[in-house]
């Protein structure tokens, strides 16, 4: 990721994210959660090169600033919940995706964290609906959120995904994790039988 464009796209994909230019400078472009109009995401040019900065986790922001020289205390703003990310192209794209969302989840209180941690109690070989995992997030209607979390899994080695499935048993498209048949073959190893796309709730679906 190395332009304005990249990661102000990457900041409007969250639900009820919006893009707003408040200081009637056009170098700085800000995305906000519609819930609070908070912005999670500043872009601006400085020394040559587009920075972002996110907010994060005082107990993370030495993490990220360890890890990758690029990443400085909030350029203008509180040093110890705000980072600065410069893309000078030395940060992985997925980092820098996993700071702008963890920057999000910070500001919205998004139920995000909740998800993946209903997810993580899916037993080995068994399957959830997104109406179960968003019930033991807190509100069984946010299903929807539920899609949209796992889909931006920052963690797929711990947080098991693939165990998810709709209210009829059916996978997830092709794209979801990592190509055709992807999810089935990580079912399929847990010993959970996977049929024309679906899994049989009845035989597999976890009873918590």
């Amino acid at each position: 990721m190395r332009t304005r464009e990249e990661a102000l796209k990457y900041g409007l994909s969250f639900s009820n994210a919006y893009q707003d230019a408040p200081f009637h400078d056009p170098n700085w472009q800000l995305v906000r959660y519609g819930g609070n109009r908070k912005a999670f995401l500043w872009t601006y040019e400085r020394d040559g090169y587009v920075n972002l900065n996110v907010k994060v986790d005082p107990e993370k922001a030495f993490y990220w600033r360890r890890i990758y020289k690029s990443v400085l205390p909030g350029y203008h703003q509180n040093k110890d919940h705000w980072n600065t990310i410069i893309l000078d192209g030395s940060i992985p794209d997925e980092a820098i995706k996993l700071m702008i969302a963890e920057s999000y989840d910070l500001i919205s209180d998004c139920p995000s964290k909740r998800i993946y941690e209903a997810v993580k109690k899916i037993p080995y070989g068994h399957v959830a609906t997104y109406s179960q995992v968003a019930e033991l997030a807190g509100d069984r209607k946010m299903a929807r959120a539920v899609g949209n979390a796992l889909h931006k899994n920052p963690d797929p080695g711990s947080i098991p995904c693939f165990r998810v499935v709709n209210a009829r048993g059916e996978l997830s498209g092709e794209f979801a994790f990592g190509g055709a048949g992807a999810q089935e073959k990580l079912l399929e190893a847990e010993g959970i039988t996977v049929s024309d796309g679906k899994v049989d709730l009845a035989v597999f679906q976890w009873k918590y």
